[in-house]
């Protein structure tokens, strides 16, 4: 079976860092990209960053770029979003993602909490 597994989330002050990990289990990750995306209440899920097999990357949404990085440690089967100086409208849950050819997998999701 196919899973992602997030963590690292929690409670920040603005302006602090966090770093969250995704492990995958149950196919060979480091042939794939993948994605972070998240979740606000009473909004649509959008997509955060992409890091593909080779190991580019890309900030799709505008309000992270500068801020946000997403890196990847093939040998464990490791996706990490690192997120600094963060701020209250980051607040969402965090989903980690993979598509293999048509067929997608998502994590269960992690809790990014910014306030003061």
């Amino acid at each position: 079976q196919v899973q992602l597994v997030e963590s690292g989330g929690g409670l920040v002050q603005p302006g602090g860092s966090l770093r969250l990990s995704c492990v995958g289990s149950g196919c060979t990750f480091s042939m794939y990209s993948m994605s972070w995306y998240r979740q606000a209440p009473g909004k649509e899920r959008e997509l955060v960053d992409t890091i593909t097999n080779v190991g580019g990357s890309t900030n799709y949404a505008d309000s992270v770029k500068g801020r946000f990085t997403i890196s990847r440690d093939n040998a464990k089967n490791t996706v990490f979003l690192q997120m600094n100086n963060l701020k209250p409208e980051d607040t969402a849950v965090y989903y980690c993602y993979v598509r293999r050819q048509l067929r997608t997998t998502w994590g269960q999701g992690t809790q990014v909490t910014v306030s003061s």
